[in-house]
Formats: C-alpha cells, sequence, structure tokens
C-alpha cells in the first residue's frame, strides 16, 4: 500500500513537473498580434533542485508538493524511528543503548539543519538556517503544549485514586479539578533534566541582553562547546545511571504488549468481562472449553509480541502457571477471565507503586531484562541457531530501515525547504510562520501519534512513560538541533537572526519544564493552560519580530 501510494504521488509530481516547465505557446486567435507576440515571448519556468525532482511556480502546485514532501519525509521518519526502536529492543539497556537509540531518533532534524546550509548559498543559507531553528521551536513547543496537553487530557481519570471494581462500570463525573493524571517521581527528574538544555538558549541570549554585537561569535562559540558537553554528558550519565534508558525501554515494552492486551482487555479504564469471554471463545479453536498452549501461543504471536526480545516459549510457560490455577496445564474460561481481571487490577495497582514493571507475568524487573533474556536463551536447548539468525536478521532489517529513513531525508529536505519558501513568496506569508507549524508538524505527527495513544491507558505508569518520553525528545531536539545550527553558523559565519525564536523556546521550555518538574499531579485544567501557551508563543512571536522588530 505504501509502496503503491508513492508510485502514484511521483506519477502526480511529473505530471506538474511537465505542466509547469514547460513554455507557454499557445495561439489565441481573438487576441491582437501585440498581444499574441507577448504570450508567444512569455515563459513560466523553475528551476528543480534536484533533476528527477519536480518544480512548479504555480501557488497551489507548491502546496501540493509541500504535501506530498511532507508525506514522503514522514515516512523517511517512519523508517528512521522504526529502525532505531528495533535497535534499542534488540540492545536493550546498557552502553549502546543509552548512546545509540538517542543519537539515531534525532538524525532526521540533524540531517535537515545540516542539509539545509552546507549545501546553499550564504544568502540561502541564511534564510534555511532560520527555517530549521523554526523547526527546532516548532517541534519544542509543539510538545510542550499541544502533545503535551492532550496526554494528558486523554489520560486523565479520577484523581481520588479509587480502584475500579470488576462488577461495575460507573464513568466518573467531569471536573477540571477531580480529573487529571499523576506521574511517578522519575518522570520530574527527567523534566529537570530537560531544563539543563535551556542553558545553551540563555548563553545565545547574553549578547541581546547586554546588546553587544562584537560578542555575538564568542556567545555562539560558549554555547555549542556547552551542547555538546551536555550532550556527551547526558549519554554517559545514562550508562553509570541506566535508569532513563530503563524507563525508555519499558516504554516500548508497554507499547507493544500493553497496546495490544491490555488495550483490549479494558474499557474506560474498567474491566470488560464480555469481551473476556468473547476472546476465550475466539481462542478456544476446537472448541472444548480450554486454551491449550498451541492456542495461547498464537494470542502472544498475534499480540506482535515477536517484534521484541521476548522468550515467546517460555513466557507461554509462564503465562500458563500464572492463569492455570488448576495444574492442568490448560486454561478454563473461569481461569482466564480470573487470570485477566489480576492482569488488569495489577496493572492498575502498579500506578500507585514504584514496581518497574507492571506486566507482573510478563517481566517482574525491567532493570534485569537483558540479563533474564540472556538466562531464558541459555536454558531453550536446541534453538539457539534460530535466534542468532533472528537477531542477525532484524539488525539487518533496522540498518536498512535506518538507511533508507535517512537517505529520504537526505534528498528531500532541500527541495522541501526551498518549495517551502516559495509558496511563502507566492503566498505573500511569512515562511517562518509556514515553517513553525507546518514542517514540525509534519516531522513528528507519528511520533505525536504513538505518545497521545499510550497515555490512553490511564495508568499512572502509563502517563509517567509518555511524560518521560516527551521531556527526554524535547531535550534530544534541543541539544542536537542547537548543536547541528550552531555549526553551520559558526563555520560559515552566518549573521546571527534568530533571536525571536530562542526566546520562544527558552520561556516555553523553562515555564513548563519548572511546572512539570516540582509537582507530580496535574488536573484537567492543566491541559488547558497547556493548549494556550501554543497560541501565544505564536503571539510572541509575532511581537518579537514584527512589532519589536528583533531579528
Amino acid at each position: 500500500m505504501t509502496r503503491a501510494s508513492i508510485l502514484l504521488f511521483f506519477l502526480l509530481l511529473s505530471i506538474i513537473n511537465s505542466s509547469s516547465s514547460r513554455s507557454i505557446r499557445e495561439n489565441l486567435g481573438i487576441v491582437s498580434n501585440v498581444d499574441e507576440l507577448k504570450l508567444f515571448a512569455s515563459t513560466v519556468t523553475c528551476e528543480p533542485t534536484y533533476g528527477f525532482l519536480p518544480c512548479t511556480s504555480v501557488l497551489w502546485g507548491q502546496l501540493f508538493l509541500i504535501l506530498v514532501y511532507e508525506f514522503l519525509l514522514s515516512l523517511g521518519d517512519k523508517y528512521v524511528g522504526a529502525g532505531s526502536d528495533l535497535f534499542f529492543d534488540m540492545i536493550g539497556p546498557g552502553i549502546f543503548g543509552a548512546s545509540l537509540f538517542h543519537i539515531l531518533g534525532s538524525i532526521p532534524v540533524a540531517v535537515f539543519m545540516l542539509v539545509s546550509g552546507l549545501s546553499a548559498s550564504t544568502e540561502t543559507a541564511e534564510e534555511q538556517a532560520v527555517m530549521s531553528m523554526a523547526l527546532l521551536a516548532g517541534s519544542a513547543v509543539m510538545f510542550l503544549t499541544l502533545i503535551w496537553g492532550t496526554c494528558v487530557a486523554i489520560g486523565s481519570k479520577d484523581l481520588s485514586n479509587t480502584p475500579p471494581s470488576p462488577d461495575t462500570e460507573t464513568k466518573t463525573p467531569f471536573s477540571f479539578t477531580g480529573l487529571g493524571v499523576s506521574t511517578d517521581v522519575e518522570t520530574s527528574y527527567t523534566a529537570r533534566i530537560m531544563i539543563l538544555s535551556m542553558v545553551p538558549f540563555i548563553i545565545l541570549q547574553l549578547p541581546k541582553i547586554l546588546n553587544s554585537t562584537t560578542g555575538t561569535r564568542v556567545a555562539i562559540l560558549v554555547s555549542l562547546v556547552v551542547t555538546v558537553v551536555f550532550l556527551f554528558s547526558y549519554l554517559f550519565y545514562q550508562i553509570f545511571e541506566p535508569w532513563i534508558q530503563n524507563r525508555r525501554f519499558e516504554y516500548l515494552l508497554q507499547k507493544y504488549v500493553k497496546d495490544k492486551l491490555l488495550g483490549l482487555l479494558s474499557r474506560n479504564g474498567h474491566p470488560n468481562i464480555t469481551f473476556m469471554k468473547e476472546l476465550f471463545h475466539e481462542l478456544d479453536k476446537d472448541k472444548n472449553g480450554y486454551i491449550s498452549q498451541a492456542e495461547l501461543r498464537g494470542l502472544i504471536l498475534g499480540s506482535q509480541l515477536k517484534e521484541i526480545c521476548l522468550d515467546r516459549n517460555t513466557l507461554v510457560d509462564t503465562v500458563i502457571s500464572a492463569f492455570d490455577t488448576s495444574n492442568d496445564a490448560q486454561i478454563g474460561e473461569a481461569e482466564f477471565v480470573k487470570g485477566l481481571l489480576k492482569y488488569v487490577f495489577d496493572a492498575h495497582q502498579s500506578s500507585s507503586t514504584q514496581d518497574q514493571g507492571h506486566f507482573k507475568f510478563f517481566s517482574s524487573n525491567v532493570k534485569k531484562n537483558v540479563e533474564e533474556q540472556q538466562s531464558l536463551l541459555a536454558k531453550r536447548k536446541g534453538s539457539r541457531g534460530q535466534r542468532v539468525d533472528k537477531s542477525w536478521w532484524n539488525y539487518l532489517k533496522a540498518g536498512f530501515l535506518l538507511v533508507l529513513g535517512t537517505a529520504i531525508t537526505v534528498l528531500l529536505t532541500q527541495p522541501l525547504i526551498k518549495t517551502v519558501s516559495e509558496f511563502a513568496t507566492s503566498a505573500n506569508i511569512s515562511s517562518f510562520y509556514v515553517s513553525y507549524v507546518v514542517i514540525p508538524l509534519a516531522f513528528n505527527y507519528r511520533q505525536a501519534v504513538a505518545t497521545i495513544t499510550n497515555s490512553t491507558q490511564k495508568t499512572k505508569k502509563a502517563i509517567s512513560l509518555t511524560l518521560s518520553e516527551i521531556y527526554g525528545a524535547v531535550f534530544m531536539n534541543n541539544v542536537m538541533g542547537l548543536i547541528m545550527f550552531l555549526i553551520l553558523v559558526y563555520i560559515r559565519n552566518l549573521p546571527w537572526d534568530v533571536s525571536a525564536e530562542v526566546l520562544v523556546v527558552l520561556i516555553i521550555c523553562l515555564v513548563m519544564g519548572v511546572f512539570t518538574s516540582v509537582r507530580t499531579s496535574f488536573p484537567l485544567w492543566t491541559s488547558l493552560v497547556a493548549y494556550l501557551l501554543y497560541p501565544i508563543s505564536l503571539l510572541l512571536l509575532y511581537v518579537l519580530t514584527t512589532v519589536l522588530g528583533w531579528s
């Protein structure tokens, strides 16, 4: 389906190219000879970034090209994300898990900024550098306002911590103060780490505050050095204190396991016993009133646990032992429903504890996940070769996805920036506002959807991991994006003209960072505040750039 869509898009692009690049030489019999000569002499041409890509000088054609490029770039981002997730699934927490995953996840933005500045003239590079900073600012602000607010709104539940009853499905009355989300203390620590990424932004604002033009280049160099130090310190910190990457690993486990099972077994945070019984009868293929090990293995394979590093045969035995209270190596309907109810309640109980694993019969300690996997593999006789082959296949698959996604990003970044600039000129609007909203949305919508979807589980652990993922993404976005941007500005000696964007990122990140680092409970009304911060940030940019004339 994806391949067919891409082919269709390129077919349409070729049509636009052929229709927009040719000379207009139509002979109209109803016009005068003078007008006819003018028409013969007129041409509508454009210069494509690459020979095989289309271009157009028509407003609607430019808009269509932007949409196509954004779609293809989102595919590239999807491939990079899938490849980096697969690498982290196989490697798990550790030295490589700490550094490799975060750098791989930031490749699209880094490539976006590097390509946009290194392959253009000085004048064009200045314009593209501003747009690159707009991407950095737009992504950070979007995650901390729209996406954060949506996660809180969707993940809200009764803050009274009353456990749900398996026999009732009562709805909590709507309340801006009674509904909300709660997080663990580690989430607050992640928010504080995000605040540290603001130090280079503060350094960059010093020449503006001191009204010094000579100190700008020094501030850029100092900020670049500090940002690089922060990046490596963050990575090394995870090696010796791996709680951050452990939470990331748990987030991936939750995405692949809990989204597939707990999301099907609970409705609005309450057990759905009727559906549990229906699921039991669907799994009971031979209709003998029991679920065998083979039938249970089908459930696990169907839930896509094969995509993560878990031993499925051992997992089947573990689930059988947890469900099979009669010790007859098979599960009856009552045992199945009782076991699932216990699983659902264990997940809810984990929201009020510091237990690192809410999958009671899947994993008891995420910090020991890698060692447990190695132990499980050692116990499986005769299957070593098969696991190694699959591991190497997964490494090849992850590498291919990363190369493909990065290639798409490198290839289409420059054409997208050029098309956005041309579209903004044709439409008589500021190119910054186009890039501030449209491009960040195109780059981040897939991660945004996955993050928001994960918050629907309405548990403390789920929302904690989700918000931690947001804070970690903002940190890496700020650090990696700023490093690439400052390298371009310093090496090419570009003028510094993004003070407004830097200030907006500084304000939004500090406000949300301080607010989320000092509390662990967020009522529903806080999501409205986060939503309001997004248009406020746009208004602030308008005032700084248009009214006050900041550059």
